[in-house]
């Protein structure tokens, strides 16, 4: 299966509302056993978005999958962008 990266930004000045979804959004990635990596985006230590690299097994499929994340379904990303990656090292 391909992999694909989700760089994900979120809305400015929405820490709380990151906070708030956590939980559900890390038993998503757990539940969903799918995430290959994943973790913030940081800003002299705010979170400002996510980078994670899903296994999935289309582009439809990644699509899917980052709309069902509780973080896109609390509205806390301004942009989400998908591409199909190809892990090298690691």
């Amino acid at each position: 299966m391909p992999l694909f990266a989700l760089i994900c930004t979120d809305k400015a000045d929405h820490e709380p509302l990151r906070k708030a979804n956590r939980d559900a959004h890390l038993a998503y990635l757990n539940d969903t056993g799918c995430v290959q990596v994943a973790g913030p985006f940081l800003d002299n230590g705010t979170m400002t978005g996510s980078l994670l690299v899903i296994d999935v097994p289309d582009r439809m499929a990644a699509e899917n999958w980052a709309a069902a994340d509780p973080y896109a379904l609390a509205g806390l990303f301004a942009k989400v962008r998908i591409e199909e990656w190809k892990k090298v090292i690691g």
